[in-house]
């Protein structure tokens, strides 16, 4: 091969590659996107839900017992501590993936895991919500046949 080729060859090489490069940078800026644009949409949902939620329950604090409100105020004010841990190890963990250049699968894997989470905390609730209607059910028939 002539010196002349081998630097034609390296030239098309280089060029082939910018292209490549500039295909993935394309592609990762669109994935991310959609990974934000899909994450805002979760979260005005999981707005949604919350405010619903929250009027659910000062219905219920309305009815409820000054035991069961400072029973409800432990639950609240522990599960709080928690979610903030879990927001600093996030913070930590999303540091340490923006100093080694894995951001975007961090991100993804991160959403992917709070959304695991919050559909289980989302299960417990209706497991709650089921079982509060259930117990004012039979506590309301009881009352009734007396």
């Amino acid at each position: 091969m002539k010196l002349s080729d081998m630097f034609s060859t390296l030239a098309e090489n280089a060029r082939t590659y910018e292209k490549r490069v500039a295909e993935w940078q394309d592609e990762m800026n669109s994935r991310n996107d959609e990974m934000m644009a899909s994450a805002r949409k979760w979260q005005e949902t999981a707005m949604q839900r919350q405010d619903e939620m929250n009027r659910q329950f000062r219905g219920y604090f309305e009815e409820a017992g000054e035991n069961v409100r400072n029973q409800w105020q432990t639950m609240q004010t522990a599960w709080e501590e928690q979610f903030q841990k879990m927001r600093e190890k996030g913070e930590e963990m999303r540091a340490a993936a923006m100093k080694s250049g894995h951001f975007p699968e961090w991100a993804e894997a991160y959403a992917a895991q709070m959304v695991g989470f919050a559909q289980k905390m989302q299960d417990e609730a209706a497991n709650a919500i089921a079982a509060a209607t259930e117990a004012k059910g039979s506590t309301s028939k009881g009352t009734k046949d007396v």
